[in-house]
């Protein structure tokens, strides 16, 4: 198995990103509750695709399959754990 090219990986990782935050987007419009900015969008983003990269570019290097998952397990923590930290000041 050949590994896709760097510049296209990034771009899929862009896509999902770009789907993903579509959710609180559609979401703003249909309610009152969710109220993002401009600056929320673009940490978003930043975090979502930073995370995703990190794992393309880790899971590279790694063997087996039950690396990758690990490795996709700590990301996603990782993930969580700032995310938690700048929405609502978790560790404040």
């Amino acid at each position: 198995m050949t590994a896709l090219p760097l510049p296209r990986v990034a771009a899929r990782v862009a896509t999902v990103t770009a789907l993903l935050l579509l959710v609180p987007l559609v979401a703003m419009q249909l309610t009152g509750e969710v109220a993002w900015t401009a600056g929320d969008f673009v940490a978003a983003a930043a975090l979502i695709f930073g995370a995703g990269m990190t794992w393309v570019l880790v899971a590279r290097r790694l063997r087996t399959a039950r690396q990758r998952v690990v490795a996709g397990m700590l990301v996603a923590l990782a993930l969580a754990t700032v995310w938690a930290e700048l929405a609502v000041g978790l560790f404040d």
